[in-house]
């Protein structure tokens, strides 16, 4: 059942894509600052109660909600997870701007592919030339890619396998994601230690998917060339965790990534991941094929998981 709904919710993205999800993005905002407004005192165990208040409630709903359609019918529960797979989990959530720079660059028009990589990552990038351009696009992608599927992927099966209805997993994991970014940014001063929780606990909701993301990377791509990235140039990176997904990406493709980069008028000091060629127009696309191989080789390993579960 779940590698069904996992199947049926990414054919169902890719031929209607969710168009309202920003709509989404700010429903999720507006109930996050309701907690930020009422605990936020600055203090680590506040950001604490203010994390758990906000998430166990909604992970509860999700699971009874998941076993109440269940005991109606097998289908309806099935249903729900795909539903909330349609609105957690999706490559064309940024994917749109992958493909405008791909195509901006390969008719060399690099003004527009520094403006779309700009709005894209939220950074000026009008300082960055082409082979620049095309090698922080790739890092984007690949970070993307991992969290819009893969990582909620991982927590989807997680909680299917528990029995708690792989819905209320996808969920934990895009609700850990969105906490991070909006309490557990660092230099925001108004927020003390309220964000420290909602850092740690991203980092321990990614330990296992970031992992498991390099593997699948290793698998499809260059095995040899991603465990040397992996092993000797991750923990280089400023995140660490971050790291081992850019620095497997990066050795999987055969491309160099990181890379001082110019950033208002001062180089951006950044260390090197991944050993081949400078990045180009012609390792986007080979990106794209790594995402698609990793999501296949991940359907493929949940099918016969399913069929020996049921031979068994």
């Amino acid at each position: 059942m779940s590698l069904f709904a996992l199947i049926a919710a990414l054919l169902l993205e890719q031929l209607r894509p969710l168009s309202s999800r920003k709509y989404l993005y700010r429903l999720l905002s507006s109930y996050i600052s309701f907690f930020q407004l009422h605990f936020n005192a600055g203090q680590h165990k506040h950001g604490k109660i203010a994390w758990l208040l906000a998430v166990l409630p909604l992970l509860v709903c999700a699971v009874v909600t998941y076993w109440l359609l269940y005991q109606v019918h097998p289908i309806f529960a099935w249903a729900f997870n795909v539903l909330v797979l349609y609105l957690t989990m999706g490559f064309r959530q940024s994917s749109h701007y992958f493909t405008d720079i791909h195509l901006a660059l390969r008719a060399g028009r690099l003004d527009e592919a520094r403006g779309l990589l700009s709005r894209w990552r939220g950074i000026p990038s009008h300082e960055l030339n082409a082979e620049e351009v095309a090698r922080v696009t790739i890092e984007q992608a690949l970070i993307a890619s991992h969290r819009n599927v893969f990582g909620v992927i991982v927590w989807f099966v997680l909680f299917s396998v528990l029995g708690l209805g792989g819905a209320a997993g996808a969920l934990l994991y895009r609700l850990g994601q969105f906490l991070r970014t909006h309490w557990g940014i660092e230099d925001r001063d108004e927020f003390g230690e309220f964000g420290g929780f909602a850092r740690q606990a991203f980092y321990i909701l990614e330990w296992l998917p970031i992992r498991l993301t390099a593997m699948a990377f290793a698998i499809v791509g260059d095995f040899e060339d991603t465990v040397y990235c992996w092993r000797a140039q991750a923990a280089s990176w400023p995140d660490s965790e971050a790291g081992i997904l850019l620095a497997s990406g990066a050795g999987a493709l055969g491309v160099r990534l990181g890379m001082p980069i110019p950033q208002g008028g001062l180089p951006l000091d950044r260390p090197e991941l991944g050993i081949g060629d400078e990045a180009d127009v012609g390792f986007l696309q080979s990106t794209v094929g790594l995402v698609w191989r990793s999501v296949m080789f991940w359907l493929i390993l949940l099918l016969l998981l399913t069929l020996a579960s049921l031979l068994g």
